[in-house]
């Protein structure tokens, strides 16, 4: 996929996650982060610790990566909430590199939401 096809996917996932949450302005990177991270964890509430938010973006990460490998679900703790072991690092890039590579596994996570559970759309 081209640089201009993945930038066009990720803005539609934005707009879809503006729509369906009724929000004036598009949700940024880390907005997704914590999206993925609450959908992981499975249950939602209205005030979430800032520790709790950092943990569920880590959370987002941790799923994101899975899908390469680079960590492993291995179960939830009692309170429900999911952990990952890293497998394998990840292959160092700049702010930029890291930062379109986050943005291409947010659109391949809502992709496979869509897909199973036709959440989006």
């Amino acid at each position: 996929m081209e640089n201009w096809e993945e930038d066009f996917a990720y803005q539609r996932v934005r707009h879809l996650i503006q729509s369906r949450f009724n929000r004036p302005v598009l949700p940024n990177m880390d907005a997704m982060l914590f999206l993925i991270g609450v959908q992981e964890l499975g249950r939602w509430k209205q005030d979430f610790t800032k520790e709790e938010k950092q943990d569920l973006m880590h959370v987002a990460v941790c799923r994101l990566f899975a899908a390469d490998g680079h960590y492993e679900f291995i179960g939830r703790d009692d309170d429900g909430w999911p952990h990952y072991e890293l497998n394998g690092k990840i292959p160092p890039r700049d702010l930029a590199g890291q930062e379109e590579l986050l943005k291409k596994k947010i659109v391949d996570y809502f992709a496979e939401l869509e897909e199973e559970e036709g959440l989006i759309g």
